[in-house]
């Protein structure tokens, strides 16, 4: 029912919402919680029991006094608000999370203060504010009824025999789990075990006068009440003084000076929310209380201590808490107390500025709702744990991508791949600095002890006594006394200043008052200090952000229609222009949801109004900019520490030292006379009439705000009825799209029956699968783009980092897919845990058989080529390999490990398939509702995850770069041209982007013959296997032999290297021979590889395959001059230089690319199309034929010759007479060819040619060497007069085009330069 009252009417602008009353009925007397019987039904599913089994009763075996009752909302006012409706369940569950408590007056009874928090379905909060205190049960049949239970309970355990009675405590200890899960923070702060505090699971053995008994005719029976503030904004200080003033008048001797519902009318209909930058008073039941709220330019709102949540977690785990929040992974806050569980969370959500925590969050999650950590996407919840209950007890579902939090206990744990926040020790340093200066310990305090008073008796107190001993400096005397002055505005009566040994005692003695506001102003100050130092980091890492937001639509429409399809933020670009150590964090945390909403808002804002939160922040990098802070563009990751923390602490005292606006005093109201009589220690029934309707528009203040509020409204309703289409889309596109948490931030309370829980998972289901698609389908279009920008097709969008990143991101998506639906969680991975059922299932299979059994539908790795031996693909072998690798320690990185050998295999989607077709072991360990028993959306699953064989990675090979591989080698030579085996003493060397294998023997009789089919011809090889530290993607092979023996002579066709983990072959083309006196005389060579793509993939497909990353270039074979241009088709002029201008392009490319991308530099400049290559055809063009007795001529010869005629001249004195520079490169040529020509190895004179140009493009002497070679008479014997290095034009544009090499430092790998003394 919506009322429609004055006061009501204004509602959006009021203090408070709703106040609340929560207890026992009277009238319905005790009532078993129906909660805490459908925990037990989430129990025994959860366990893999039959849910009917539970036990829904009263529970015998638990002490009367421990047992959870039913609470009940016993009055709310008003009845309802139209724009926030009464959710009486929520809050009933939220103000009471364990239902009544129950105490007698041998019992603790302090009263305690906690906060809660709803979040709608739109993402608008509401927060509530509870006052719990114990009152006397003064109804006959409740304590009858207690007298009762008490009987039962005591008659059950006296009669039964020992092993019962210890079946009994295990069953005790087993049902009353739902007081493990949200123990009573009553017990735990208002009992002490020298007061005979009963213990949860120690009512075994009940007599008279022990813990936890009760005689009606002898004890007081006391029941928990909570009184409660909704408000719209956090105003915790204020309504918990208000609440405690409340409490205060229904305990004292005297009755209030005005009754209850003057003050509960006054601050629901009569006390507004103070203007932004503004600061109000209001009157509560005995002393005034004091709200102000941040400026339009400042912070948003923030009222829960900071300092608190720092002290309770230490600096180092508060920041480390902070980086998973902002990475989004899922949250687990732990603790006995509610309110540090509100403290922690609201704490470290403010701290997020100006982004936004966009999933679950459940600050203090109900026991009934403990399900909830099922959910399979990121949430922050808080969880209330048992006193002394130990944490490796607490079974949770999935930990692979889980921060758990134990505020008590001052710890954390992390998950695994955790990157550091950028500049986390400045950070820690600058926070340190701004604790210290309060007062406070960086490390934080004892987390047991209250932390609330620290400030006052740390930083007050050591003022007053600098003061009294006249040490008191000029800046600290103003501060005291303007706090003082600040206690004589607010019309508190200012005490004396001695006694501070007092201030804590009792609550109203008036240096308590005085201190107690000083308090919360040194609170707010410290507050807002660490919130800035937060906010600069962020102003400083994104100051630059707006230049890579793309602005893709000309109208709001036309954006949310096409949404999806958009990149909105240029993320490459973006981190290019980062610091190399941010790059970590930075990758991760641009790819989270809170991140594209920020960008989302942000291209929003050029439609609609500019969300607040973005507004201050762009406010706040303009404010840097204009005053040269930062300059825009300018990458550096030097620490800026922030300026502005004095201003925002004196803001916030300014505005309390002079109060803006004060409400109206509370005053009688029309109440009926003898209606809601005063009776100490007993809340009254209030009279609703009076409560449940507002004042007439008399009241100044919302005279003052309701025009302007209405004027909102009615822009509002023409905003909307503007956009309704638009507002359509933003419900379509964005809402859906963007995150599956955004619905489901705060479980919907009022309903939770086993239906509706059944309808949660299912949309769970709905958003895995949804976010599988999203996952595939960005990884697959990203790599594509890099793929065609490097085949010449538009430009690259994705950077290795960003790759690796989304391959981490897929990672934890299959964890969370896995750990959905577990009937019982086995380890912290559990989709290592099922891999590992998988496993043992087969094995004992296989030993059952007594013989090997098939691991389901192995495939032979296919090649292109015979020569390797076959290699068997299964689950199974992958499985081992990982297990192998001694360096991975943790299930959660065996898995992760095995996704991404899986991946780069092209294996992903048919070894999880294979998994799951055993469905006997699926139903073992899932539920009936988890995400892999729902058939339709499993094979929607497998089929997105399918996709991704239609490109590369190499996400196993480039991570685990330490780890030990197998690999095996195959040389085969070509038997129709030379001899099958040779005498000589083979070796090989390989070479890949991380390493080198190192020189190793062949024995000459390790010979192997195999066969394709009966129609192809033997084939002899020799092979050879060793093991060594990952060389990453191959790139080279040294082949060689010491020329012994009488066949030592060798035509090698090409050698294949296999990797025997993931499976890469690389073949290596040769074609030429080895062997003194043949071919150029060469007994070792260098080949460039290329990755052989494997044949017959069923699954891939061959029409989907878009082309390599980037083919490897084979060795083309250079054999003589003659050979050379006796071939059909020669290059024509211009075809040459095309070809160069192309390979130094394709240097100048490589040089550019981020350093950890830049793969392997040996193949541009060797292999096919590369450097060497296009200027052999270069010294080719016009080279004279003649053929000296029969001899074939190479390049090389004529640099030979053109060194000796150098030398000559230079020994003559023709040299003399020229430059110094001519000179000079004179002489370092023939060093170089000298050098070559007198080294120990054998490469023959295309090797020497090849490693001449790669030495002079290294040392940038190429354009230098080129003058000489055409200067030199000797080029007018063996060249044509077309040639081209016999055209002074071309061989200067050749120069240039060399030259611009110099801007890049070439590195060339060792076995290029092995065995060179230069």
């Amino acid at each position: 029912m919506s009322v429609s009252t004055p006061g009501s009417g204004a509602a959006p602008c009021r203090f408070a919402h709703y106040f609340v009353t929560c207890g026992i009925d009277v009238e319905t007397g005790l009532e078993p919680d129906e909660l805490a019987a459908l925990y037990q039904w989430l129990e025994a599913d959860r366990q893999g029991r039959s849910p009917d089994s539970a036990d829904a009763g009263e529970h015998f075996e638990q002490i009367p006094l421990k047992r959870t009752f039913k609470s009940k909302v016993l009055a709310h006012y008003p009845e309802n608000i139209e724009w926030n409706p009464f959710d009486q369940d929520a809050v009933n569950m939220l103000c009471m999370p364990k239902g009544l408590s129950f105490r007698t007056q041998l019992d603790g009874r302090e009263p305690r203060f906690h906060s809660f928090i709803i979040t709608r379905e739109d993402g608008s909060r509401t927060y509530g504010f509870v006052y719990t205190f114990y009152e006397e049960v003064t109804s006959p049949q409740i304590c009858a009824a207690m007298q009762t239970l008490y009987q039962m309970h005591h008659a059950e355990h006296t009669s039964a025999a020992t092993p019962t009675a210890s079946a009994s405590s295990s069953s005790s200890s087993s049902s009353s789990s739902m007081d493990s899960l949200a123990s009573s923070l009553d017990e735990t702060d208002g009992s002490s075990p020298g007061k005979g505090t009963p213990v949860a699971g120690a009512a075994s053995t009940p007599c008279e006068g022990c813990s936890g008994a009760y005689d009606a005719s002898r004890d007081t029976l006391y029941v928990s009440k909570a009184l409660c503030l909704i408000t719209p904004m956090p105003f915790m200080n204020a309504c918990r003084r208000f609440l405690r003033q409340l409490h205060r008048a229904v305990t004292a001797t005297q009755p209030p000076p005005l009754p209850l519902e003057s003050y509960i009318h006054n601050v629901l209909y009569e006390v507004p929310l103070p203007p932004p930058g503004r600061s109000l008073k209001f009157h509560g039941v005995y002393e005034p209380i004091l709200c102000q709220r941040p400026g339009p330019g400042e912070l948003p709102l923030a009222d829960f201590p900071l300092g608190e949540a720092f002290q309770l977690l230490g600096v180092e785990n508060l920041v480390q808490l902070f980086t998973c929040v902002l990475l989004e992974m899922q949250i687990l806050l732990y603790s006995e107390d509610y309110q540090r569980l509100m403290t922690v969370a609201e704490g470290i959500t403010t701290l997020l500025f100006p982004f936004q925590w966009q999933h679950v969050y459940v600050p203090i999650l109900p026991a009934s709702l403990r399900h909830f950590l099922d959910a399979p996407v990121p949430y922050l919840m808080g969880l209330q744990s048992r006193e002394g209950m130990d944490r490796s007890k607490l079974e949770l579902p999935q930990e692979a991508n889980l921060c758990f939090v134990d505020v008590d206990n001052h710890c954390i744990e992390l998950p695994e791949d955790f990157p550091q926040f950028p500049s986390k020790v400045h950070l820690i340093q600058e926070l340190n600095e701004v604790l210290l200066h309060f007062g406070l310990s960086p490390e934080g305090g004892d987390p047991l002890s209250p932390t609330r008073g620290q400030l006052k008796s740390r930083a007050l107190h050591d003022l007053v006594d600098d003061r009294r001993n006249g040490n008191l400096g000029g800046e600290a005397l103003a501060v005291l006394e303007r706090l003082q002055d600040l206690a004589t505005r607010t019309g508190v009566t200012v005490g004396p200043v001695g006694p501070l040994e007092r201030a804590g005692e009792a609550e109203g003695e008036p240096w308590t008052r005085i201190t107690g506001q000083e308090e919360e102003l040194l609170e707010a100050q410290l507050t807002v200090q660490l919130r800035e130092v937060f906010a600069n980091r962020f102003a400083n890492m994104f100051a630059d952000y707006e230049a890579f937001v793309i602005q893709s639509a000309n109208d709001l429409e036309s954006w949310l229609t096409n949404r999806e399809q958009m990149h909105n933020f240029d993320k490459a670009s973006f981190l290019s222009d980062q610091p190399e150590p941010h790059l970590p964090f930075l990758s991760r945390f641009i790819e989270t949801q809170m991140f594209a909403s920020f960008i989302d808002n942000k291209i929003m804002s050029q439609w609609e109004e500019k969300d607040l939160q973005l507004r201050v922040f762009d406010g706040r990098i303009n404010k840097m900019r204009m005053y040269g802070v930062r300059a825009p563009g300018m990458r550096s990751s030097g620490y800026q520490r922030c300026t502005i923390l004095q201003d925002s602490a004196q803001a916030i005292e300014q505005r309390l030292m002079k109060i803006d606006h004060t409400a109206i005093h509370p005053h009688l109201l029309d109440m009926k006379i003898g209606q809601g009589k005063y009776e100490q220690g007993f809340f009254p029934k209030l009279q609703a009439d009076v409560l449940a309707v507002g004042p007439t528009n008399n009241n100044r203040w919302f005279s003052r705000t309701a025009p302007p509020q209405r004027r909102k409204e009615r822009q509002h309703r023409q905003h909307t009825e503007h956009l309704v289409l638009d507002n359509d889309l933003k419900e379509k596109y964005m809402q859906e799209a963007r995150s599956l948490g955004k619905s489901l931030r705060q479980p919907k309370l009022s309903d939770l029956s086993p239906a509706v829980i059944a309808q949660t998972n299912w949309k769970f289901v709905e958003g895995l699968l949804k976010e599988c698609r999203a996952k595939t389908k960005r990884m697959l279009v990203e790599k594509m783009g890099k793929e065609a920008a490097e085949l010449g097709h538009g430009e690259v969008s994705i950077t290795g980092l960003e790759e690796n990143t989304l391959i981490a991101s897929l990672c934890d998506l299959l964890e969370r897919i896995w750990s959905h639906g577990l009937q019982v969680k086995q380890g912290k991975s559990a989709l290592w845990s099922h891999l590992l059922h998988f496993q043992a299932r087969e094995e004992r299979l296989e030993l059952q058989a007594e013989s090997p059994v098939s691991y389901g539908p192995e495939r032979r790795k296919s090649e292109t080529s015979v020569g390797l031996p076959y290699l068997r693909v299964s689950l199974m072998q992958d499985m081992r390999h990982i297990q192998n690798i001694s360096e991975i320690k943790t299930e959660v990185g065996r898995a992760r490990a095995w996704i991404r050998l899986s991946l780069e295999k092209k294996q992903l989607s048919r070894h999880l398939k294979q998994l799951l077709c055993n469905v006997t072991l699926t139903k073992k360990l899932y539920k009936r509702y988890a995400f892999l028993r729902c058939e339709e959306e499993k094979e929607q699953f497998l089929y997105h995850l399918l996709s991704l064989n239609a490109v590369d990675y190499y996400c196993f090979t480039g991570v685990f770069t330490t780890i030990v591989i197998p690999y095996h080698v195959v040389i085969i030579p070509i038997k129709k041209l030379s001899n099958a085996m040779t005498t000589s003493n083979p070796w090989v060397c390989v070479s890949g982007e991380l390493g080198d294998s190192g020189v190793m023997q062949i024995p000459k009789n390790v010979l192997e013959m195999t066969f394709e089919s009966a129609f192809r011809r033997h084939h002899i090889r020799i092979s050879t296997a060793f093991k060594c530290q990952n060389l990453g993607k191959l790139t080279t092979v040294q082949l060689g032999h010491d020329n012994a023996g009488l066949l030592a002579k060798w035509l090698v066709d090409c050698v294949m290297v296999r990797n025997e983990i993931t499976g890469h072959t690389y073949k290596f083309p040769c074609g030429r021979w080895l062997g003194k006196g043949v071919d150029d005389g060469s007994l070792e060579r260098v080949l460039i590889g290329e990755l052989l793509v494997p044949a017959g993939d069923e699954e891939g497909g061959k029409t989907c395959r878009t082309p390599p990353q980037q083919r490897s270039p084979t060795q083309a074979r250079r054999s003589s001059i003659t050979s050379i241009t006796g071939r059909g088709g020669k290059p024509n002029c211009a075809q040459i230089q095309e070809a160069i201008g192309e390979a130094v392009n394709n240097i100048v490319k490589h040089f550019h690319k981020p350093e950890k991308e830049r793969g392997s530099l040996t193949l541009l400049l060797c292999g096919e199309n590369g450097l060497v290559s296009s200027l052999e055809q270069f010294f080719h063009h016009g080279f004279k034929t003649a053929r000296l007795f029969q001899k074939n001529v190479f390049v090389w010869d004529f640099v030979e010759k053109a060194t000796a005629y150098l030398e000559s001249a230079d020994q003559v004195g023709d040299l003399q007479e020229t430059p110094k520079p001519v000179g000079l490169s004179c002489e370092t040529f023939c060093r170089y060819v000298n050098g070559i020509n007198g080294t120990s190895r054998s490469i023959g004179k295309d090797g020497k040619f090849q490693l001449l140009v790669c030495l002079g493009a290294r040392d940038r002497l190429l354009p230098q060497w080129l003058p000489l070679l055409v200067e030199c008479p000797l080029i007018t014997r063996m060249y044509e007069e077309n040639a081209l290095l016999r055209d002074r034009t071309t061989v200067n544009s050749l120069i240039s085009v060399l030259q611009t090499l110099h801007d890049f430092s070439i590195t060339l790998e060792s076995s290029l330069t092995k065995g060179v003394q230069l």
